[in-house]
């Protein structure tokens, strides 16, 4: 027959397990949540459909050498402006019949670049965007070794993503007045905050019951101890 002890032994294995299981996925959930993906995206929260705002470009790096070079096609805009990023220069492209800007080129600086393993962000400002519910923006990634990476491919017919898909933005009706600003910004960043904050809570509820019990389980394992002691004596 088990003896107290023992019987606290497998009482703590059997509720250990479980307990650290729930803990190890608390975590998971909170690290795996906005890791980026392999591909060149577009993301904005300030452009609206017809308005101006600001898109950010996220280019990872892909391969063994670094990424000198990046461009990306806009569609027609009657101006465009690019953030200062040290270690890059870049140009605004403009159609010389139309005087629209049609792309934008950042080229790294001699030694420079995006390094192995890591990403960069390219912020444009500018428009007017096309009054369109989803408009793309087709890029093309240059590495150091002259591989070149096309990111223009649209959606496949049957939904499935592409090899290498076309960054696209998503973007709200506007105000209809042509001007900046984004009616649905706010409650964008707002419903991103609720989010990780409810992440996070989530997380630390599962690592407080996770603890909870394996303190529960340390008193019961004491409190037959001692049970067992009293009785041999």
């Amino acid at each position: 027959m088990l003896n107290n002890n023992s019987r606290g032994s497998v009482a703590m294995r059997r509720l250990i397990g479980p307990a650290a299981a729930a803990a190890v996925v608390g975590v998971a959930s909170l690290t795996g949540a906005g890791v980026a993906s392999a591909h060149v995206t577009a993301n904005t929260t300030t452009v609206t459909q017809g308005g101006y705002g600001i898109v950010n470009f996220v280019v990872p790096n892909e391969e063994d050498v670094p990424t000198v070079s990046v461009r990306v096609s806009l569609p027609n805009l009657a101006g465009a402006r690019t953030e200062p990023m040290a270690g890059w220069k870049s140009q605004v492209i403009e159609d010389p019949a139309t005087k629209q800007v049609t792309a934008v080129v950042w080229t790294a600086d001699p030694g420079q670049g995006i390094p192995v393993g890591q990403f960069a962000e390219f912020r444009v400002q500018g428009g007017p965007f096309p009054d369109e519910e989803t408009v793309s923006l087709p890029a093309v990634q240059t590495y150091a070794n002259g591989t070149t990476v096309d990111w223009s491919q649209p959606e496949n017919a049957d939904g499935s993503e592409p090899d290498h898909p076309a960054p696209t933005v998503s973007l709200p009706e506007g105000s209809g007045d042509g001007h900046h600003g984004a009616p649905n910004a706010s409650n964008s960043d707002s419903s991103s905050t609720s989010d990780t904050a409810a992440r996070w809570l989530g997380g630390a509820g599962l690592l407080v019951g996770a603890l909870g019990a394996l303190f529960g389980v340390a008193a019961l394992t004491r409190r037959g101890r001692s049970g067992g002691g009293s009785g041999d004596a």
